[in-house]
């Protein structure tokens, strides 16, 4: 049905979203791809996320799950792997989303300069709530390229260390996936500036190439206007109970507003249907829509009352 299709909301560059894509990939399951443009205005995707503008979004239904770490999450529940994906990978997952993410960028837009279109640089200024200096990137790229080469090492180091092909083993696991974004996201926006980086680490070079064939799974294109109409047509799905020891002592009902607390830190209203120590969800009103169910990581996320 319908309704319980993946639709994943995003753009093809977009190097959050490719995480995800992976696990398609690695999954083999069946996705309808949803795309949204790079900046703002994205009028479908704020339609369902109540301002969340950050890619990528996964909708299934009248749910909607805001945030890669969750996405891949809820990918994970309905699509369980042999064996669960321990919890370290969480946070292998976190230290690729920020650490090494944030070694990327500089070098990437460093190198780009004065390509990067200035609609692009104001677009990034205003959900970031600081400059997006390119001259500044252009500076930072030296050491930066010194520090992602370093958490690249650590890559080669694993694989070696667990002699397998994949550092959750003989296949690829959430760890994978997470490292391998910063990988994908260098070599596709700056080829040159990657193969020079990863020169003397054949072991990543090696696993990056096992990655890429993974491939995305099966995907299929959809408007962000049928996917609204999937939207309205649906109800929500049932949400995990609510943690009564949650240290927010906020209970389901409560309104409650839900922001990043990185950047993109559009505040979203609703109210509580469950925080636990995963996820935040809460419950949106908004004709013509209906009732929508928002999903957000809990770490990386702020909860508090309206």
């Amino acid at each position: 049905m319908a309704d319980h299709e993946i639709i994943l909301h995003h753009y093809d560059a977009s190097p959050f979203s490719e995480k995800p894509r992976v696990m398609f990939g690695l999954k083999d399951l069946a996705w309808r791809s949803a795309i949204t443009p790079n900046m703002m205005p994205k009028p479908d995707l704020t339609a369902l996320t109540g301002g969340y503008r950050r890619a990528p979004v996964m909708q299934i239904g009248a749910d909607i799950f805001c945030d890669s770490q969750v996405v891949l999450a809820e990918i994970e529940r309905r699509h369980p792997a042999p064996t669960p994906e321990p919890g370290l990978a969480w946070a292998v997952n976190l230290w690729a989303d920020r650490l090494f993410f944030m070694a990327s960028v500089p070098i990437i837009f460093g190198e780009l300069g004065e390509a990067v279109p200035r609609a692009f640089i104001e677009d990034r200024e205003k959900m970031t709530g600081r400059p997006f200096d390119v001259a500044a990137m252009k500076a930072a790229a030296a050491p930066m390229r010194a520090a992602w080469r370093a958490q690249a090492a650590w890559i080669e180091q694993a694989l070696a260390a667990g002699g397998r092909p994949f550092l959750a083993g003989e296949a690829a696991g959430l760890a994978d996936i997470s490292a391998y974004m910063n990988v994908w996201f260098l070599g596709n926006a700056t080829p040159h500036v990657a193969d020079a980086l990863l020169a003397g680490l054949p072991g990543v070079r090696a696993w990056r190439a096992r990655m890429a064939a993974i491939g995305h799974g099966r995907r299929s294109e959809i408007t962000g206007a049928e996917a609204l109409e999937i939207a309205r047509a649906a109800e929500p799905g049932e949400a995990a109970p609510h943690d009564g020891d949650d240290p927010s002592g906020l209970s389901p009902g409560d309104e409650v507003v839900v922001m990043a607390d990185d950047y993109g830190r559009d505040p979203i209203a609703g109210a509580l249907v469950a925080a636990t120590a995963a996820r935040i969800v809460i419950a949106r009103q908004k004709e013509p829509l209906g009732r929508l169910q928002l999903h957000f990581p809990r770490v990386g996320y702020i909860l508090r009352g309206a």
